[in-house]
């Protein structure tokens, strides 16, 4: 039974961080927008738990259909949404394909919810049969175990065809013989479908996209990568990147004085810039790259062939990471197109280069040049205001306006020496209206043009509480009968957006790379389950104490600044940053082990953990307005209102009468939502 319920739990696991990442590949506005099949999978998994063990064995039955079915739908009909709001937090505009978002995103939503509702049903029930804090560590091991392994595949850069057999395999064998014909007609078409897109020419994938080469048509470049369907990096011969007016060749034209001799190429891709670094006489370039499949493409198929030159040096990294870890001083640091057409995992609005575009990132930038030394970036910026919002960074952190080169339409290049005498400019930049002020490390959206939640991002917030809601109530659940667990929902939504501020802190201190995500969950899993251990090791835990302790953590999270982390060396640094963000984890899950622990409906108190985490997932877009600190602040009112409500239950429903009945026979229940 044990083994069979760590299964489960690996099993939604897995198939929730596959949903993700998959569906975000092929569905463009997903990938802007991760947490919508998150907090789909949050509303499933609630209402697998809220359905009594008697009731909704058809979801069991027919769990692998929507899974298919979803698949299948996705691969017949890719969406690439059109948007052209300046309220967006992203810029890449593309033509829409296949249905119309209004009908493929809420298709997306609703079949996750059915897929993770039947998964959440088979976990459920196994839950009910073991004790609960027993029950709530093989939950939290299968989730380890899930967690892991899609870690793994991630390293490998395994295709989507092998998540789809892992998938299969292990709810054939969740399904028992009963169910062998009725799951494997459905997961066969999911597993064929998936093995079309992983035989398709040209596909492959990293930790972060699934990538398609194509050779060019043209002769002014040689192979175009597509990054998640969207036209993203190619390869050109190096006469067509130095030919006149080329922008690759602004950065050194506008420094005439510079010798160029050291140079830091962030977002070196497939290697153009680091080739015309190279033309340009360079002794030595680091060449700092996110992705080792684009690293890769470049090395083997770049016509310069620059990543064998010895004067090359490779760091697959985070380009902020690499500026807080470096001591050298160059002579020219250049921003190369870092636009990463993805989010963080398990952070809905922080993109991978959103901390290279804050004030500090350019500080930390200037921090390193070298006397005569200059900056640049390029990209193509779509709206003048974005321009604006960089240029005038510099200008505040340089004390001098920076050159500008407009190209087409939308392309523009800044250039930025140490003193105005270090670039010699054609065009300065001038403002074409008010400046918006710079992006922050507690707010780093550069992109995102007022501190406002957008329009459309609250249309879409709105709609999905208001299907939970009509979902739960469709289950035959009563919404008053939840009402005694308004502590466990509170837990719920307070966990889900501490589990957030973590992930955005790592990626901050270490960067935002898919190992340093993955170790964060991982940690934050670790957490829960040695609270949940030492919950079994003790017979009576003081409330208040863990109340105490754990407000007086967040307390601490809340007054230590970025900064001095930051500032720290790198040990201290990775010390600082697992006290600051895993003691509340600590603190919080040794409250809800013994909360749970005495629930009189623990399947039911689970559901309510699970929609709390739910509803935690669209506060996060609080952040928008407030910055990422503030939601500490956020986190620590809902645990209060937690330890309120879990007063007024145990004076009504006479917990603290039957706690120690409760403990010595520790009844079944469920764990907490698993961090993903």
């Amino acid at each position: 039974m044990r083994w069979r319920l760590v299964l489960a739990s690996t099993t939604m696991l897995f198939v929730e961080l596959a949903l993700i990442r998959w569906a975000g590949a092929n569905v463009v506005h997903l990938s802007y927008f991760s947490n919508f099949i998150l907090l789909g999978s949050f509303l499933g998994i609630g209402i697998g738990f809220l359905i009594p063990a008697a009731r909704g064995q058809w979801l069991k039955r027919w769990t692998p259909i929507p899974l298919a079915l979803l698949v299948i739908l996705v691969r017949e009909y890719p969406v690439q949404v059109r948007q052209s709001s300046s309220e967006v937090i992203y810029f890449t505009s593309v033509k829409t394909t296949g249905l119309p978002e209004w009908v493929t995103l809420p298709a997306i939503f609703l079949l996750t919810a059915v897929i993770m509702a039947g998964i959440g049903k088979i976990t459920a029930d196994l839950f009910r049969q073991l004790p609960s804090l027993d029950a709530y560590r093989y939950d939290l091991l299968g989730s380890i175990a899930g967690s892991v392994s899609f870690a793994v595949l991630s390293w490998l850069r395994a295709p989507s065809v092998v998540w789809g057999v892992l998938a299969a395999v292990a709810l054939l064998i969740l399904g028992g013989r009963r169910n062998t014909l009725l799951y494997g007609i459905p997961l066969t078409a999911m597993v064929a479908a998936l093995f079309l897109e992983t035989a398709t020419s040209g596909i492959s994938w990293s930790p972060y996209y699934k990538i398609q080469l194509k050779a060019s048509p043209t002769t002014n470049r040689t192979y175009n990568i597509s990054a998640n369907g969207v036209p993203h990096q190619s390869t050109a011969p190096l006469p067509v990147l130095l030919r006149e007016n080329s922008p690759y060749r602004q950065a050194y034209e506008q420094t005439p004085r510079n010798p160029h001799k050291r140079v830091l190429v962030i977002g070196a891709g497939n290697g153009n810039d680091v080739a015309v670094a190279l033309a340009h006489g360079a002794e030595r370039v680091d060449a700092v790259e996110i992705d080792p499949r684009l690293q890769q493409i470049g090395a083997q198929l770049h016509p310069a062939r620059p990543y064998d030159d010895p004067r090359v040096h490779v760091h697959i990294d985070d380009g902020r990471a690499f500026l807080e870890r470096t001591k050298t001083k160059y002579d020219l640091i250049i921003l190369a197109l870092p636009d990463s057409l993805t989010l963080v995992a398990g952070a809905s609005n922080l993109r991978l280069e959103s901390y290279l575009f804050t004030q500090q990132a350019f500080e930390a930038a200037r921090d390193h040049l070298a006397p005569n030394g200059a900056f640049a970036m390029y990209n193509y910026y779509r709206k003048s205001w974005l321009v604006d919002r960089f240029a005038g960074t510099l200008d505040d952190i340089y004390g001098h306006a920076p050159c500008m080169t407009t190209f087409n339409k939308h392309a523009a290049v800044l250039v930025a020496g140490m003193t105005p005498a270090d670039q010699s400019c054609e065009h300065i930049w001038q403002p074409s209206g008010a400046v918006p002020a710079a992006a922050s490390d507690d707010h780093p959206f550069p992109y995102l043009l007022h501190r406002n939640i957008p329009t459309l991002y609250l249309g879409a917030l709105g709609a999905i509480l208001l299907v939970t809601l009509v979902s739960v109530r469709l289950t035959g659940v009563r919404i008053r009968s939840t009402f005694r667990y308004t502590d466990m929902f509170l837990l719920g939504a307070a966990f889900m957006l501490l589990e957030t501020k973590n992930v955005i802190g790592f990626a901050l201190y270490f960067g935002t790379t898919w190992l340093v995500n993955a170790l964060v969950f991982f940690g934050v899993l670790l957490a829960v389950l040695a609270a949940v251990e030492v919950r079994r090791r003790l017979r009576r835990v003081n409330q208040l104490v863990l109340q105490l302790m754990l407000f007086g953590s967040l307390a601490v999270a809340w007054l230590v600044p970025a900064h001095a982390v930051l500032s720290l060396p790198f040990a201290g640094r990775l010390a600082c940053a697992i006290a600051l963000a895993f003691t509340p984890i600590f603190c919080a899950n040794l409250i809800f082990s013994d909360r749970l622990a005495l629930a009189p409906d623990p399947t039911s108190a689970f559901g309510a953990n699970l929609l709390g985490a739910l509803t935690g997932g669209a506060l996060e877009y609080l952040a928008l307005v407030t910055g990422y600190q503030a939601l500490l602040l956020v986190v620590a009112a809902l645990y209060l209102g937690a330890c309120v409500a879990m007063r007024i239950v145990g004076r009504g429903t006479g917990v603290r009468a039957t706690r120690v009945r409760d403990e010595s026979v520790a009844v079944n229940a469920p764990g907490g939502p698993s961090p993903s």
